[in-house]
């Protein structure tokens, strides 16, 4: 069976698994606390520490790095790419060193697991990285010329949930016309057709979520960047982190909120509800594309175990098309999958070019 290592870096963990073939044979969540990072400047600093500690714990489980086939990191906000697999390439490294389109903490993955496949003897692959942009040139365009909505996105997780629910009811991935919403920390919306991720509406013009302020009114969010009581930084941490429902109520767990709910707190009932809409209302932004024509709607993410929140999903957008529900982030799996198929010969990787920004001419 092949053997692949998946590294999956968070702000406060690396997530690290051990597959043999499509099975699991274990994982690790290696905690960072507040003030180990602390000494970091940057995440890129945080490239050795990270990798020591997944030798550490490859040595622990007993396996050997000579025993690998492949390394699947998880892919950050790299630069515009196709979906699928990448190898990791010195040019891929350049962008992410110097270049990348955010500095998000999964950016490093590929360093890391470029890294240790090269120790190791094998290729390092990223898949389905957050900067998958394969949108329709037509839901690009915007109102202000020269601002192009991105493909950027929780998109992992949602090819994944989208090719699983096609495995299981044995229908071709490229022939149908699926909506998928990826329920987490922050939440994505969506379309695929033809084997592509054709849209995708992401924290910066959609759904408000547990950590992320979604799309905002433009001239409130205006004045109150010109208001003089935040920096960038600090107003980019304001809408992408410390907003949605941590903002609210002070957590980013939706259990906190239902057991506010459970306790007849009004104002939980409310918000919670209006993010439920906004997610109904997100979905429904990607029928017309398609001309109404959805042969399914996908849940999944964190926040699809809770059948309280999906029910309140379910009863606004059910009319556009059946849902289906395939709760978890499923990220190791996903990658691990993806690898997988790369190393068979059921897909091709892509060698990693770095792409001009997209502009209309």
């Amino acid at each position: 069976m092949e053997q692949i290592l998946v590294i999956n870096p968070g702000s406060t963990s690396t997530k690290i698994a051990w597959f043999s073939g499509e099975d699991e044979m274990w994982s690790e969540n290696i905690a960072h606390t507040r003030e180990d990072l602390k000494q970091y400047t940057t995440v890129y600093d945080q490239v050795d520490m990270r990798y020591m500690l997944v030798l550490k714990a490859i040595q622990k489980h007993g396996n050997r790095l000579s025993d690998l086939d492949a390394v699947a990191s998880r892919g950050g906000p790299i630069a515009p790419m196709k979906g699928g697999a990448y190898v990791v390439n010195d040019e891929m490294v350049d962008v992410i060193l110097h270049r990348p389109q955010d500095r998000h903490v999964s950016i490093i993955a590929a360093l890391i697991g470029r890294k240790i496949a090269q120790q190791a003897g094998v290729v390092a692959y990223v898949y389905d990285a957050v900067s998958v942009d394969e949108m329709l040139p037509v839901l690009k365009i915007t109102g202000y010329p020269g601002i192009y909505r991105r493909g950027q996105g929780h998109n992992l997780n949602m090819r994944a949930a989208a090719i699983r629910y096609c495995q299981t009811h044995g229908l071709a991935y490229k022939d149908v016309r699926l909506i998928v919403a990826h329920l987490g920390g922050g939440i994505s919306v969506s379309l695929h057709l033809d084997g592509k991720i054709a849209d995708i509406i992401n924290d910066e013009d959609g759904c408000f979520a547990p950590e992320r302020a979604g799309c905002l009114p433009q001239t409130q969010l205006v004045d109150l960047c010109y208001s003089g009581k935040f920096t960038h930084e600090q107003m980019l941490r304001r809408l992408k982190g410390n907003a949605g429902l941590n903002a609210w109520f002070g957590t980013n767990d939706t259990r906190d909120v239902e057991k506010m709910i459970a306790d007849g707190n009004p104002k939980a009932k409310l918000v919670y509800e209006a993010m439920a809409i906004n997610v109904a209302r997100n979905i429904g932004k990607e029928a017309p594309v398609c001309e109404g024509k959805i042969d399914q709607i996908i849940l999944t993410g964190g926040i699809a175990y809770s059948s309280s929140f999906c029910d309140m999903i379910v009863k606004h957008v059910s009319w556009i098309a059946p849902v289906s529900i395939i709760p978890g982030e499923n990220e190791m799996s996903a990658l691990a999958l993806g690898v997988l198929r790369v190393l068979r010969g059921t897909e091709q990787a892509r060698i990693f070019h770095e792409e001009p920004e997209w502009t209309l001419v």
